[in-house]
């Protein structure tokens, strides 16, 4: 069942909608065909607490001077949950700013999972149809706390450029324990769910608490699964290895398919349906690979992560910050050497804990090819091919 925005709000963004596609009409682009280099969709299914907010905020940032829409797909309560219908066609469209898709979070998905991940089938379905067909928007950068979605079985001519950004799973789980009861520097006087709780991340440990329990580290491999039951819970397939008879060019794809499913499906779609994806740990060479590989949307953001937006004019500009500590998590402590091996005994941070290993790993190799160190600094490399022997020659 979905569930309805206020009456207000939902006024508010149908003129707003209605405010683009008129714009568009009067100006003919609607009638026009899109130019190959506008014809384009990233999606950012970002996952919590890894600076996915500060990464965001450039694309914020860019998407004036560069001439693209971002779009914030805010799921109810934040449950990155579609249904089928709702994944082929969003059920509203807001602003070049904002898009909201409002899931009801009483989904029967056959079993109820430690952690919802995935859009209900009615979802993916709406939403793959709006983002592929959505003309006005486009390019478009999609960015929310939703699972990798495959769009070819909806039979769709050009898919998504998909991209994201992972943790160390400890330190991302350390992050969100505290910002669920300090905050942040981002928005300081909003109040979290957990403000007041002042048990450290150690004393939560040290007792058992549920806010730090293990089970609360697998979220990054259902984020790139997908929309898979096999995806959804840590204890929905068995742990035993699927082996295959595999010849040599499918000896990559084996050598993944003999992990369980749940995480071999997550290493799989990261190498082959993920254009990039990076660490937080790393995220400033992640920001000059994406501004290499797609000027088109980040044209400007490494210099921009470097040293901040410009002030804004007025006699109330905002202080000047980078966009890498843009979003500071308060009161935040380091958990001790005896915490971190309570959780480390855990199968579910091994599962986590590799996972993370492999992109991270990956990702270095696609940085080797790409950049050079010099002085401290991180330089791109220069096209290393060209095209020769054309046939047949031209008179």
């Amino acid at each position: 069942m979905v569930s309805l925005l206020p009456l207000t709000e939902l006024a508010i963004a149908r003129h707003e909608v209605r405010e683009v596609e008129q714009r568009h009409t009067m100006d003919g682009s609607r009638e026009q065909a899109l130019d190959e280099n506008d014809d384009v969709v990233v999606i950012y299914n970002r996952v919590p607490k890894t600076a996915s907010t500060s990464f965001t905020n450039i694309a914020y940032d860019l998407c004036g001077k560069n001439k693209f829409h971002v779009l914030h797909i805010n799921t109810t309560k934040n449950n990155p949950v579609m249904s089928l219908q709702d994944q082929w066609n969003c059920w509203l469209r807001l602003t070049a700013v904002t898009i909201r898709l409002r899931v009801s979070d009483g989904a029967d998905l056959g079993r109820r999972c430690c952690l919802d991940t995935q859009m209900r089938p009615e979802s993916a379905v709406r939403f793959v149809r709006n983002v592929t067909s959505w003309r006005e928007m486009k390019p478009a950068f999609y960015h929310g706390h939703v699972s990798f979605l495959d769009f070819s079985k909806f039979g769709v001519k050009r898919k998504p450029i998909y991209i994201n950004v992972i943790r160390d799973p400890i330190e991302r789980l350390v992050s969100y324990y505290y910002f669920l009861r300090f905050g942040d520097d981002y928005r300081p006087g909003l109040r979290r769910r957990k403000q007041g709780d002042k048990k450290t991340f150690d004393e939560c440990v040290s007792s058992g608490g549920s806010d730090c329990a293990a089970e609360k580290l697998w979220l990054q491999i259902p984020f790139f699964c997908g929309h898979y039951s096999e995806c959804c819970c840590q204890s929905a397939v068995p742990s035993q290895s699927v082996r295959f008879r595999c010849t040599n060019t499918e000896q990559r794809v084996c050598l993944l398919l003999q992990l369980p499913l749940r995480q071999s499906g997550a290493k799989y779609n990261l190498v082959n349906e993920y254009l990039l994806v990076g660490v937080t740990e790393e995220l400033e060479d992640f920001v000059m690979m994406l501004e290499a590989a797609l000027p088109r949307y980040f044209r400007g953001a490494t210099e921009l992560y470097r040293t901040g937006p410009a002030p804004s004019p007025g006699p109330h500009r905002p202080r000047l910050r980078k966009k890498s500590h843009l979003r500071k998590t308060s009161e935040k402590k380091p958990p001790t050497k005896e915490s971190i091996a309570k959780l480390q005994q855990s199968e579910i941070w091994k599962m986590e804990n590799e996972f993370y290993e492999f992109a991270l790993e990956q990702f270095q190799f696609v940085r080797a090819h790409a950049v050079r160190e010099k002085d401290g600094e991180l330089y791109l490399l220069a096209q290393n091919f060209f095209y020769e022997k054309i046939y047949p020659k031209m008179n």
